[in-house]
């Protein structure tokens, strides 16, 4: 599988490292990828277990397919971005077209970016 179709994959594979046990913690979690950043959308925004721990460890692997790629976590994502990833997600998981309203979800999920390490 070369990088081109990584995108289309319908999930990926994030592990954080636990903020208090230190272990590997592993989610399946709807992704969107452009060029070398993977992002994220946080339904449970800064509650959500895996969200904590990337605050606490920015560190991160990310799993595609069969592919292993490091990655370093970051949340200040610029207006332009936040709402860029917002409609590339929304797009690929609820059928989003420009000119319709976003979902709640991709309105107010908290979007995570990855920055991979390739």
């Amino acid at each position: 599988m070369d990088s081109k179709t990584l995108p289309s994959q319908s999930y990926c594979y994030l592990t954080t490292t636990g903020r208090v046990t230190g272990h590997p913690h592993e989610i399946e979690i709807w992704f969107g990828m452009i060029g070398d950043t993977i992002y994220l959308l946080s339904g449970g925004g800064e509650k959500s277990d895996w969200v904590k721990n990337m605050r606490a460890q920015p560190q991160v692997e990310v799993r595609i397919a069969k592919k292993k790629f490091t990655g370093q976590a970051r949340f200040a994502l610029d207006a332009e971005e936040e709402s860029r990833v917002r409609r590339l997600l929304a797009a690929k998981y609820q059928g989003w077209r420009e000119g319709r309203q976003l979902s709640e979800w991709a309105r107010t999920a908290l979007p995570v970016a990855i920055e991979l390490k390739v």
